[in-house]
């Protein structure tokens, strides 16, 4: 397993670090911090009934901030749905966040998908969908579409151990290496798959040993290590460039928090077990790491942490505040015109929201 970083922020003897600078260092604790508490405050908001959804990634940040950290702009990221820590780095407005999260009339994606279903064209960052494992083949077909017009990119695709029991992840692969497709499956192995733990999912050697059996390069990682995940996305991207390849990476994690806030944990593993891994948090690893190189200090810490709790909370004020999207949106966009079975089943939706308008209070008002 690749580990850079130790927990009190040294780095292991003779470890090979990544491209990194403190610009980009600073730049990806501020998104791991930003990511924590989001999450934190979505969770609570979720619970307040602002908000009917939410998925954390409690625990794991450093495997979607690292690997966007590592890649260029133009690399295309397949996410699962808890990699909103990739987008953070590359810039989603917290605005843009809170519009998808709460589906109001400024959402990117028209309030069309539950919370946590992100999507930015700019960014280069898919659309995420809720069936498990779609994306798999898709960044394979993706990345093969890169190759063929000879572009500059990758395409990354996250999953989790979970996912990877889905027949698109052997579809995907075997795809990408018959076809050599430049694209970097990226394991997030967090022990869990919902409540099912991971050795009740597989007997093998976790995902690293069925990338060797696809016969594409593998490498197994610390993912409570940022450094260790840019360095493998580092050398995965070159190697993927380069050879026209692809390339598995797992990372070994845990998911500290609840698959989602319709879970509960405490139904499937113990509180002893979370502490042992919460002494492994990738956020503290890294600021320790930080503060060795005197290029970050508590008073800083404390700071930004106050401050990303203000920003978010007031973000939540104003987006739950902003109306949902006219029920014409339903129809739009799906067809470059909009065909006539779908202006009927608007007209009959009308007409029910029109007779039923207490079941509709935020619709009904709004319905021409």
């Amino acid at each position: 397993m690749l580990k850079i970083l130790q927990q009190d922020g040294s780095v292991y003897p003779n470890a090979d670090l990544p491209n990194i600078d403190q610009t980009s260092a600073l730049k990806a604790y501020r998104a791991l911090a930003f990511h924590r508490v989001l999450d934190e405050r979505m969770v609570a908001a979720q619970r307040q009934g602002r908000i009917s959804f939410y998925m954390a990634a409690l625990g794991e940040e450093a495997t979607t901030v690292g690997g966007a950290a590592a890649l260029e702009p133009q690399d295309m990221i397949m996410a699962q749905y808890r990699e909103q820590g990739a987008l953070i780095y590359r810039g989603f407005s917290l605005e843009n966040i809170m519009n998808q999260l709460f589906s109001n009339e400024h959402d990117l994606g028209k309030g069309r998908q539950m919370p946590i279903h992100y999507g930015s064209n700019e960014l280069n960052y898919m659309t995420i969908s809720s069936p498990l494992g779609t994306q798999i083949p898709q960044a394979t077909g993706y990345a093969y579409g890169q190759k063929l017009q000879g572009k500059d990119a990758v395409t990354i695709c996250y999953f989790g151990e979970g996912a990877a029991s889905e027949g698109d992840f052997h579809a995907g692969l075997n795809m990408a290496a018959v076809h050599n497709a430049p694209v970097i499956f990226f394991c997030r192995n967090n022990g869990y798959a919902i409540s099912t733990p991971a050795d009740e999912q597989y007997v093998g050697n976790g995902i690293a040993s069925r990338g060797v059996g696809y016969g594409i390069k593998t490498i197994r990682i610390d993912g409570n290590d940022i450094l260790a995940v840019m360095k493998a996305v580092q050398l995965a991207r070159e190697y993927a460039l380069e050879k026209q390849k692809p390339v598995i990476i797992e990372a070994m994690s845990y998911r500290l928090g609840a698959h989602s806030t319709s879970d509960d944990p405490s139904g499937y593993r113990t509180k002893e077990e979370e502490a042992k891994w919460q002494a492994h948090d990738p956020i503290l690893r890294m600021k320790h790491y930080l503060v060795k190189q005197d290029w970050w200090d508590e008073q800083q810490d404390k700071a930004l942490f106050e401050q990303l709790r203000e920003q978010i909370l007031a973000a939540v004020k104003v987006a739950e505040k902003i109306d949902k999207p006219p029920v014409e949106d339903l129809v739009t966009d799906v067809y470059d015109q909009v065909p006539a079975h779908l202006e009927k089943q608007l007209t009959e939706l009308k007409q029910h929201i029109k007779q039923y308008p207490d079941a509709y209070p935020v619709t009904a008002g709004r319905i021409k």
